[in-house]
């Protein structure tokens, strides 16, 4: 293949990868049927990959593509005898979206939909999440079984059964509105926070959160009244934006407290700070709690970190402050962990080793290798140095990765 084949391979490829989705949202807004929808746009998006590096990209690629997924769903709601409505409103979409693209507002009002589709209550999380995946983000099913530590055929099962769930309980494939908008978002947004956690582990796929990041903007730019979304996205932002720091030229992970701060994104930093204070300013206005929610209280906690010059000059008790206030908004024995942890610091290690002591009391974080790992540093700091290495070590026997195991492993060297 020569470069200007090359090229034009490249060029067919950005332009049908941008049109998929809302191919894909726009059939299924009017066949109804999921499984048809991603089958039609798919088989477009084949040809347009055949066609196109050797005839140009076409002026209105949206429009090309939808043109050959939406003859392919005529032919096969033709075949289904499926009622004549849904034959009529397609010829109508036939008429213009050959001709023109659509509006760009309803191009991300479609998106929008789909994830409040995907993110329905009615499928349970992990569908939720592999759907937002597959559906939204064009993740690659054997990608998301990865992901999910599942063979690509357990993991093709759930997705279809989730779009059968979808067609069957007929889920409808809209935002709500009202009392029923407020019950679904906080469910939208912790498939998007699961979504962020699955690219920002250890061992995660980065793709994955730049995918929530993406998400996260779409939702604040169509929801701006929603202070928890742009809460959310501040977080994503605050957390990503250490991402480059995270591993040594080896591949092991590095601590926050030793991590190359110039190394931290701090264009992002800017932005999730201006976020952050806009949020402060509207609940000084007294428009609604908008640094009171669990996403905000986050946000907050990582914005000490990502602002401090070392961890000698961290907000430690004003970290300390959010963690109690999330404790009781959001009770888990994982923010009991972490309020512990930030009590260590900001009063010392006495008083993270007596709420530590409190967190583990109920069984729930037994063998839990962080609890073990940061019971490990408070008692280093408490002058303990042999038992924190042998908890250290402890920590390391559970440990989910490699980079993790090797991490807790250097500690426990150290002290």
């Amino acid at each position: 293949m020569t470069d200007a084949q090359a090229a034009a391979a490249q060029a067919a490829a950005a332009a049908a990868a941008e049109a998929y989705q809302r191919i894909v949202a726009a059939l299924i807004r009017i066949t109804g049927d999921w499984t048809l929808a991603e089958d039609c746009a798919q088989e477009a998006l084949a040809l347009a990959l055949d066609r196109w590096p050797v005839d140009g990209v076409p002026d209105n690629p949206g429009g090309w593509l939808m043109t050959v997924a939406r003859n392919r769903a005529l032919d096969v709601l033709r075949r289904g005898t499926v009622e004549r409505r849904k034959l009529r409103e397609l010829a109508v979409l036939a008429l213009t979206a050959a001709t023109a693209e659509p509006e760009r507002e309803e191009i991300v009002d479609d998106r929008l939909r789909l994830i409040f589709t995907c993110c329905h209550p009615a499928l349970p999380l992990e569908a939720r999440v592999a759907l937002t995946l597959r559906t939204i983000c064009a993740v690659a099913t054997a990608d998301i079984a990865r992901a999910f530590l599942v063979s690509e055929s357990t993991m093709t099962r759930r997705l279809t059964r989730a779009k059968t769930k979808i067609t069957e309980a007929r889920i409808p494939y809209r935002v709500p509105t009202g009392p029923a908008l407020a019950q679904r978002l906080p469910g939208v947004l912790a498939v998007l926070y699961l979504l962020f956690t699955h690219g920002y582990n250890a061992d995660g796929e980065p793709a994955f959160a730049d995918e929530a990041i993406r998400l996260a903007r779409l939702l604040a730019r169509l929801m701006p009244e929603q202070a928890e979304v742009h809460a959310l996205r501040a977080l994503f932002l605050l957390q990503h934006s250490r991402r480059h720091a995270r591993r040594d030229a080896a591949g092991d992970l590095v601590p926050l407290d030793r991590q190359d701060r110039s190394r931290w994104d701090h264009a992002a930093i800017g932005e999730a700070v201006g976020i952050l204070a806009e949020l402060r300013e509207s609940e000084l206005r007294g428009d609604d709690p908008a640094e009171s929610g669990p996403y905000a209280l986050q946000a907050r906690i990582a914005a000490c970190h990502a602002t401090a010059a070392s961890v000698a000059d961290t907000d430690w008790t004003g970290i300390a402050d959010c963690y109690d206030r999330l404790a009781h908004l959001q009770p888990s024995p994982v923010i009991e962990l972490n309020r512990a942890v930030a009590h260590g610091y900001a009063y010392g290690p006495a008083a993270g080793l007596d709420l530590l002591a409190r967190a583990r009391a109920g069984g729930a974080l037994d063998d839990y290798p962080l609890a073990i790992a940061a019971e490990a540093d408070l008692t280093a700091r408490a002058g303990d140095r042999v038992r924190a290495a042998a908890l250290f070590r402890a920590a390391a026997e559970g440990a989910h990765s490699d980079a993790e195991r090797r991490a807790l492993l250097d500690r426990a060297d150290e002290v």
